[in-house]
C-alpha cells in the first residue's frame, strides 16, 4: 500500500452522539479537489498512532482487555452484527473463510469478531494496511490465522481470500474507485463494504478535524454518491443485501448514517485481464 494510501484508524468517539466537542470538529466543506482538501488538513503522526493501537490491542491479546477500538479499550465488545452474519454467512456457503480485510490496522476486526469465528474450518485473516502497520503486525500479532501483507497482489500471492472487507475505509483514500479497481482485478467471490457515508447527492470531499482529546489531526473524507457506487460493481457483482449501521456522523448539520453492503461475484463475471 503507497504512503498516500494510508488510512488513519477511523475515529468512531466522533460518530454518533459524540458532537459535544463543538462544530469546529467533525466533518465540514465542499473541496473541489483531494489536494484542496489536504492544504487544510493537518495531518497525523502515524508512528505515535500505530504505538497507542499496538499498546491497546497487545492487551486485548493477552487478555487484559476485551476490546479496542482507534486505540482506546473497551470493557465490552461492540459488534457490527451485519459484518459479522455476512462472514458467517460467506463460512457456511462456502467451508472456508478467507479474509482479505483492506485498511485493517494491527487486526482491530480480527480480535473484535475472533469469539465467532475461531471455530470456521479453514479460516484465515489478512491485513493489507501501510507498511509500518505491517511492521508492528508482524512482530506482535501474526500468527497460523492472523497475517499482514503490504498491499492485495502480495496478499494473493500467499492466500486464496474469498472475502475482500473495506470497513470503514475507502471514504479515506484519494481514489477509492481506483482501489476498487485494483481489488476487483483478483475477482473475489465476495466483497463486503462496511461502516460508510453516502449521499444522495453529487459526491463531495469533506475535512475531518478530530478533537485533541482524541489526537490532533485533520484529514479529507469522502461522501461518495450512493448510487454511483453500487453502479460500478453491477457488472461483476450482484447485491446481497444493504443495511444501515447504528453509527453516523455529523456532515455540517445534517445527520448521515453509515451503510454497509454484501455483493457477490456474478456467476458470469471472470477476472480483468
Amino acid at each position: 500500500m503507497r504512503k498516500s494510501d494510508f488510512v488513519p484508524p477511523i475515529l468512531h468517539k466522533m460518530i454518533s452522539g459524540y458532537f459535544r466537542f463543538g462544530s469546529v470538529y467533525g466533518w465540514s466543506g465542499n473541496y473541489k479537489s483531494w489536494r484542496d482538501a489536504l492544504k487544510d488538513s493537518s495531518g497525523y503522526d502515524s508512528i505515535g498512532i500505530v504505538e497507542k493501537v499496538k499498546d491497546a490491542l497487545l492487551k486485548v491479546k493477552k487478555g487484559e482487555a476485551v476490546y479496542e477500538r482507534d486505540s482506546v479499550l473497551f470493557d465490552k465488545i461492540e459488534y457490527s452484527w451485519p459484518l459479522l452474519a455476512g462472514l458467517l454467512w460467506v463460512a457456511s456457503r462456502e467451508g472456508r473463510l478467507n479474509i482479505l480485510d483492506f485498511g485493517g490496522s494491527l487486526g482491530s476486526s480480527y480480535f473484535q469478531n475472533i469469539k465467532f469465528l475461531n471455530k470456521v474450518k479453514d479460516f484465515r485473516w489478512n491485513v493489507v494496511e501501510q507498511g509500518i502497520f505491517v511492521k508492528y503486525g508482524r512482530e506482535y500479532f501474526e500468527d497460523e490465522v492472523l497475517s499482514f501483507y503490504d498491499d492485495a497482489a502480495q496478499c494473493y500471492q500467499h492466500q486464496k481470500p474469498n472475502v475482500v472487507l473495506f470497513s470503514c475505509v475507502l471514504q479515506y483514500m484519494e481514489r477509492p474507485y481506483q482501489t476498487l479497481e485494483s481489488v476487483f482485478k483478483f475477482s473475489p467471490e465476495y466483497i463486503i463494504v462496511d461502516n460508510m457515508p453516502f449521499i444522495e447527492t453529487e459526491q463531495r470531499i469533506t475535512l475531518q478535524r478530530v478533537p485533541p482529546s482524541i489526537y490532533s489531526a485533520s484529514y479529507p473524507c469522502w461522501m461518495l454518491n450512493r448510487t454511483e457506487f453500487l453502479r460500478f460493481f453491477q457488472n461483476d457483482y450482484d447485491i446481497i443485501t444493504d443495511f444501515i449501521s447504528p453509527l453516523s456522523i455529523k456532515v455540517d448539520s445534517k445527520i448521515i448514517p453509515y451503510q454497509g453492503f454484501i455483493f457477490k461475484k456474478k456467476q458470469n463475471s471472470v477476472a480483468n485481464d
